[in-house]
């Protein structure tokens, strides 16, 4: 479950499961996206996943490895894992046409492989819009100490 630990592609917007509120200047198809995101990791949801990340997408994990959309999805989705709710702290949004940074900082529990894990990180995820559809197209993910 390489991803999970190092992930946290995590969107800075509305996460699901996340207590935050929704920045004005933040559009209301990315802040949905964004939220569909949040609640299809903790749901392992692996069609949302699909539909949502971008099929060139890249995660640049906390272990210095390069993940791709197929590694995040097997990992979301593998048997054993599961993820709490979390908070995202330290929010960073940007936001240009067609394209936006969501992030952050998160403390991300759950079971990977069965077994229980906690981890800080900080996370930034890229965010593409194409003919009004947003999807995530990278992700950098660092612990925090």
């Amino acid at each position: 479950m390489k991803s999970l630990f190092f992930v946290a592609a995590l969107t800075g917007a509305a996460h699901v499961g996340a207590a935050r509120s929704t920045p004005v200047s933040l559009p209301a198809s990315l802040a949905h996206a964004a939220a569909e995101f949040d609640h299809a990791q903790i749901a392992s949801d692996a069609a949302a996943l699909k539909r949502l990340l971008a099929d060139d997408y890249l995660l640049f994990n906390s272990g210095a490895q390069v993940e791709d959309k197929a590694a995040f999805i097997k990992d979301y989705t593998a048997k054993g894992f599961a993820l709490k709710p979390y908070k995202v702290e330290q929010q960073v949004i940007r936001v240009w046409p067609h394209g936006a940074v969501l992030g952050g900082v998160v403390t991300l529990q759950g079971a990977s492989e069965g077994k229980p894990f906690k981890a800080r990180l900080r996370f930034a995820d890229v965010w593409r819009e194409k003919a009004g559809v947003w999807q995530v197209a990278f992700t950098q993910v660092t612990r925090v100490p």
